[in-house]
């Protein structure tokens, strides 16, 4: 049974070049060999074979026993595995501290502000831009509020909700009693849909971590003004008032 696409990236993620997982998966799958047998095996330039498998010694990957001609051994996955993990952890580790010691102290002497809590984003297109990213990283739950339901924000949102829903995600969401019957048949196989006689903003929350709220004084102009944070007190006052709305709502 060839070895899987998968397990060929896994052993990328530990740091092999192609020739170097070529190699090793060579040596597990038919055993130790001379260097020659194994450029034919595992389809390397002859001229590169030396390099490669010098480059897996060091890595603590295979060892050779010496003759003539030489053989390689591949070291147990098991070994090979938990060893480069650790040395990984220790560079990383030694990486962190280098960088550290000098970066941080830069940071903190400039007075560098951190990311804001709360962004203003303009336009249709990258408010439903915002919306989409958001929609792509909920993981558990997402409330969503609309005053208004534009075609723009169904087409966007029906796949993304459909494949939330496919996971497990929970999604309630609420609009206005005069909702266009199309778009409230649309939402209802997507999500929890409850209606109220008026609204007066709307907005979305994800994950009790982040909210967008829509904003702008005449809404059937469509979207031209949002707030996006994932400031923790706001993000929890938008639930809460969700909340207070969504029980006085009714199912559609």
């Amino acid at each position: 049974m060839p070895v899987s696409e998968r397990t060929r990236r896994a052993l990328k993620d530990f740091g092999l070049t192609e020739y170097e997982v070529k190699a090793y998966v060579a040596l597990v799958e038919s055993g130790p060999m001379p260097a020659s047998q194994l450029s034919t095996k595992a389809t390397i330039p002859y001229s590169k074979i030396y390099e490669i498998l010098g480059n897996l010694e060091r890595k603590g990957w295979v060892e050779i026993e010496q003759g003539r001609p030489s053989k390689y051994f591949p070291k147990p996955p098991s070994t090979a595995l938990e060893s480069s993990r650790v040395r990984t952890e220790n560079t990383l580790k030694s990486s962190q501290i280098d960088a550290l010691s000098e970066l941080q102290p830069l940071y903190e002497r400039k007075g560098v502000q951190e990311r804001p809590d709360i962004w203003i984003v303009r336009g249709q297109d990258n408010i439903l831009d915002r919306i989409k990213e958001t929609l792509g990283r909920t993981r558990r739950e997402l409330l969503v509020a609309m005053p208004i339901v534009p075609e723009s924000v169904i087409l966007i949102a029906a796949p993304l909700l459909s494949l939330m829903t496919s996971r497990g995600i929970k999604v309630s969401i609420m609009v206005p009693e005069l909702t266009d019957k199309e778009a409230i048949r649309k939402l209802k196989g997507l999500a929890e849909l409850r209606v109220r006689e008026q609204m007066f903003g709307g907005g979305m929350i994800s994950d009790s971590s982040e909210i967008i709220l829509l904003l702008g004084e005449e809404p059937e102009k469509g979207l031209v003004l949002a707030i996006s944070s994932d400031h923790v007190g706001l993000v929890k006052f938008g639930k809460s008032y969700f909340e207070f709305l969504w029980e006085n709502s009714k199912p559609a």
